[in-house]
């Protein structure tokens, strides 16, 4: 009898506070309804593509079934097979008294990794119905012949957005994970995903954007972007930052480090043992690094002449003087490796020999095609930025966040929703996705440019670009130059890269190919012997050819660049110190600049 009383107790304690975590769960849609409904309007489109492109997509499905019946009857007779040979299996399982899925083939999926999807038959069956549904989706989409190849590429990408976001991982009901976990509480893992959804939607103005890293667990300068080092010059564009020796001696030649101003420098010096920073320095390299500012609205008619002048070539000039040295060697990252070729054809039609080489990550230079980036790039979505940047006066760091992450949307947008939103789980401790959020604006005058001049009219390989009043083209980049790529990026595509290389005027060419993607690729320590490398030294033809001839290497490409860097970097001589040569230090590194949020 007692036994029983304990049972109902227990029970009635369960039901209690399930009872109270419901109570939570009104408080907090009422929370949620407030926040969303303070979401300000949006440009329609920035959301998605312009209605023209579904129209194209209709008329050529329509096309093909009026030419071609044969075609698309074939498709629908495969999909309706396949769908009803997995229900009848499914069917005939439960009629011989058999709880369990039917045989299960379907390849491995990250996002179907709980055993009940492959032996409960409830989600098995949901699974591999959406699984035969999406195949169906995807085979019909890619066989529409009459589109032109970018429309058809664009119908593709967009498809797969919407065939993800109808993943039964993404909802509360087809979610074995999350039910398991619901029932595991008594409702308070569905409280605390609650809670997270209405934390993100209050912080994204009624957006919803999951938040990727755990925004207390790390402090800039504090326990990541810790290299000893110092502000020694500062403008309205940037902070030169001069890194601390930790050799005895040091290259003459002195290094300076261009990043993209979409996010902020340490992605470089996250944490010693991958910091390339640190590891540069340790190496025996005066080493100096650019810190942008983060644009506001005052910023509106910032230009990229406006960061060439103010950003590069002063830091060039700064570097230079502090070193006394006539060159320097720079190194550009994406965006800031595309300024960096603008900035080398400028100097070369100046006469201006002060680079003596330049290494590019991750850059584009030949815009013709940008891989996955390139179906952001139609004018609906350029055309409503251009609105959005003539309003604001800046191209809010939120739009360029959500682009990049619906590019890898299982990675960077459900898993994350997943996880936080039905799990109830607090964002991670992961320094890299912690940056990801730290990201910046662009001003508008700048973003433009760059998208209608480089991006759409491929300006620097083709007719040519102005910067400061000269008209320069990427064969005037006659420097030495070393270009680093990645195998699997998604914004700058190693073939996109390489193509731009060859068309350089240097006769002095080192191209690199990284495993793996645009940050990992990069942020690759020799001490993590993870991903290897490719090198070939004919750069030039088509990039498959130079791939299958290229050399596969083992672990990290950095000794290798290095070893090409110190060939252009001088004889040894004492090591410098950051405030010994007529520049003040100004602040400790990482900078001011960097530890903004937000920027006045």
């Amino acid at each position: 009898m007692s036994g029983m009383n304990g049972e109902e107790n227990e029970m009635g304690e369960n039901l209690d506070r399930l009872n109270t975590n419901l109570a939570k769960m009104e408080e907090l849609s009422k929370r949620m309804v407030a926040a969303i409904s303070a979401r300000e309007p949006a440009d329609a489109g920035l959301q998605g593509p312009g209605q023209d492109l579904y129209l194209k997509a209709g008329t050529a499905y329509m096309r093909e079934m009026m030419t071609n019946p044969a075609k698309l009857m074939e498709q629908q007779v495969q999909y309706w097979g396949q769908t009803l040979t997995h229900f009848l299996e499914a069917q005939q399982e439960l009629a011989k008294g058999h709880l369990a899925a039917p045989e299960d083939d379907t390849p491995d999926d990250r996002r179907f990794t709980n055993p009940m999807w492959k032996t409960h038959p409830y989600f098995n069956f949901i699974k591999q119905q959406y699984l035969i549904s999406s195949a169906a989706i995807e085979k019909a989409v890619s066989e529409l012949d009459t589109l032109d190849d970018k429309d058809k590429k664009r119908v593709e990408f967009f498809s797969k957005q919407i065939i993800d976001l109808f993943s039964p991982t993404n909802y509360l009901a087809t979610n074995p994970d999350a039910l398991e976990r619901a029932v595991e509480t008594d409702g308070l893992s569905l409280v605390q995903g609650l809670e997270n959804l209405v934390r993100d939607i209050e912080s994204h103005h009624g957006e919803v954007l999951p938040t990727l890293a755990d925004p207390n667990a790390f402090k800039v300068g504090e326990n990541i972007g810790t290299t000893e080092g110092a502000v020694v010059f500062r403008n309205r564009m940037m902070e030169l930052i001069q890194y601390a020796p930790t050799t005895e001696k040091v290259h003459k030649t002195p290094l300076v480090i261009f990043p993209p101003w979409i996010n902020k420098f340490y992605i470089l010096d996250l944490k010693a043992q991958n910091s390339l920073i640190r590891w540069v320095v340790d190496q025996g390299y005066t080493l100096f690094v650019v810190s942008w500012k983060n644009p506001d609205e005052t910023y509106a008619d910032v230009a990229m002449e406006t960061y060439v002048e103010e950003g590069y070539l002063e830091a060039i000039r700064v570097a230079r003087e502090i070193t006394g040295e006539k060159q320097v060697n720079a190194i550009g990252y994406c965006i800031a490796g595309t300024t960096l070729s603008l900035t080398l054809a400028y100097l070369k039609k100046k006469g201006d020999r002060s680079v003596k080489s330049a290494t590019f990550f991750t850059t584009l230079t030949d815009f013709s095609n940008q891989g996955e980036f390139s179906v952001f790039l139609e004018d609906d979505f350029v055309d409503a930025i251009e609105r959005q940047v003539a309003d604001e006066g800046i191209l809010d760091s939120y739009y360029m966040s959500k682009t990049f992450s619906f590019l890898r949307a299982n990675d960077l947008v459900y898993g994350p929703a997943v996880r936080s939103y039905m799990m109830g789980e607090a964002p991670p401790a992961f320094d890299l996705l912690y940056w990801n959020g730290d990201s910046t604006n662009l001003p508008g005058t700048m973003a433009m440019q760059y998208l209608r001049g480089l991006c759409q009219g491929n300006g620097l390989a083709g007719e040519g670009f102005e910067v400061l009043g000269e008209t320069v083209h990427l064969s005037e980049v006659t420097v030495p130059v070393c270009a680093i790529a990645c195998e699997t990026d998604h914004i700058a595509a190693w073939k996109d890269s390489f193509r731009g290389v060859v068309q350089m005027g240097s006769k002095d060419k080192t191209f690199i190919l990284s495993e793996s993607g645009h940050i990992a690729g990069i942020v690759n320590p020799p001490s993590k012997k993870k991903y290897g490398h490719y090198t070939n030294p004919d750069v030039s033809g088509a990039p498959e050819a130079w791939l299958e001839a290229a050399s596969y290497h083992e672990g990290s490409w950095w000794p290798r660049w290095e070893t090409w860097l110190k060939k252009r970097s001088g004889t040894q001589i004492k090591a410098r110190v950051p405030g010994e040569s007529g520049y003040d230090v100004l602040a400790p590194a990482p900078g001011t600049y960097v530890l903004a949020k937000t920027n006045s």
